[in-house]
């Protein structure tokens, strides 16, 4: 089977969809983790507040999804203390951490014991469309409605309308690469 297989049915519209081959095979975890240390990715703290309470949690897995609409995306480990908390909230805010913004990302990254609302003792926050708290600090900030939720392997892919952007102070972003923060 190929891995880009046309579906012929009616819910595809006769897109494309990936099709992994019968069995998957990877490589394994470890290495894949390593080779993974080696891409360098701009670190995010994501928020979110509604029904389920707040939750923020560090990420470099963001990736922009469409302009129009204006779309992205957010990928969260489902074994996370936030990923029940963003699923019943819906709304969520991709905050963009600026230079000398390590320590912050250390604390939503759950480092040092801090949890779930604590971790706003730490920053300055403030609202914009959804209610979910945007650093004032953040080099931008993506307040999105949560759209859909996918499932796949250990994580949940969330899918998000960009319903407000903030734009913080300029300067240099905070990147991860080969374990550990740098300026870009």
């Amino acid at each position: 089977m190929n891995w880009i297989d046309q579906r012929p049915d009616d819910a595809m519209d006769g897109a494309f969809m990936a099709v992994a081959p019968d069995p998957l095979v990877t490589v394994d975890p470890p290495v894949f983790r390593e080779a993974m240390a080696r891409l360098g990715a701009a670190v995010h703290v994501v928020t979110s507040a509604g029904p389920a309470g707040k939750t923020g949690f560090t990420a470099t897995a963001v990736c922009s999804v469409s302009d129009q609409p204006a779309m992205l995306l957010v990928c969260l480990n489902r074994k996370s203390n936030s990923a029940p908390l963003l699923w019943q909230n819906r709304v969520f805010c991709v905050n963009t951490l600026g230079a000398g913004e390590s320590k912050l990302a250390d604390v939503f990254a759950g480092k040092g014991g801090v949890h779930l609302e604590e971790r706003f003792a730490v920053g300055e926050w403030v609202t914009l469309k959804t209610g979910s708290p945007v650093l004032a600090s953040a080099v931008v900030a993506f307040d999105c409605r949560t759209i859909e939720i996918k499932t796949m392997a250990s994580h949940n892919v969330i899918f998000g309308a960009v319903e407000a952007v903030r734009f913080g102070p300029g300067g240099p972003a905070l990147v991860y690469h080969d374990r550990a923060y740098k300026p870009v």
